[in-house]
């Protein structure tokens, strides 16, 4: 995905890796607090459907600082995780899937922005890879069929969010991901932000 928009980011942003918001369960994941600056004393929280918002802990993940291990994920661990600092800072959060089936959807983890390019695959839990026969929807409507187990927006704009998903014929279909796009003039207004702070200071 490519990101070419000048909007502000925050101080520190949850990079996940495998990067991508839907994983098999039995996989690991990596979350880490990274920024431009130092990241010491950002941690990764998370807040679950059952209502509960704790830390990276013995619970459900290994802290190590400003990352996050979970070596072996487990439906439960579906929820919506962020970085935050001992003083109250947040960076944008990300809403991870983890499913007990066959098939998921590699979306954009971060906001898209208008004029960027997005590619959906369709992976297989046994392979890791794409499938060489997938449909893909959005919002529940039928978009394509793909024989490249993939299917890319050159060029995007905010019709194109919406709830995405992907089916393979036998294996079945995987969750639904939601893909968030801004507008241009919402990243022209955080650099006129950003270039008034900087005439105020001179």
């Amino acid at each position: 995905t490519s990101h070419r928009s000048l909007c502000l980011s925050p101080a520190v942003s949850l990079i996940i890796s495998p990067s991508r918001t839907q994983h098999f369960s039995g996989d690991s994941l990596s979350l880490s607090c990274e920024g431009q600056s130092d990241s010491t004393g950002w941690r990764v929280r998370r807040y679950t459907h059952s209502g509960n918002v704790s830390d990276c802990s013995s619970d459900w993940g290994l802290d190590t600082g400003s990352t996050c291990t979970i070596r072996y994920l487990y439906t439960t661990h579906t929820g919506v995780y962020w970085c935050q600092s001992e003083s109250g800072g947040n960076s944008n959060p990300v809403n991870i899937t983890v499913h007990n089936g066959n098939v998921i959807l590699e979306s954009a983890v971060h906001h898209l922005t208008e004029g960027d390019s997005l590619t959906l695959r369709c992976l297989d839990r046994n392979t890791n890879t794409s499938y060489l026969q997938a449909s893909f929807y959005k919002g529940g409507s039928h978009l394509y069929n793909q024989t490249t187990g993939e299917m890319t927006i050159h060029t995007v704009s905010q019709s194109d969010e919406g709830l995405y998903s992907c089916k393979h014929p036998e294996r079945g279909e995987s969750p639904h991901s939601w893909v968030s796009v801004r507008g241009k003039m919402y990243c022209r207004s955080s650099v006129i932000i950003i270039l008034l702070l900087g005439f105020l200071e001179l």
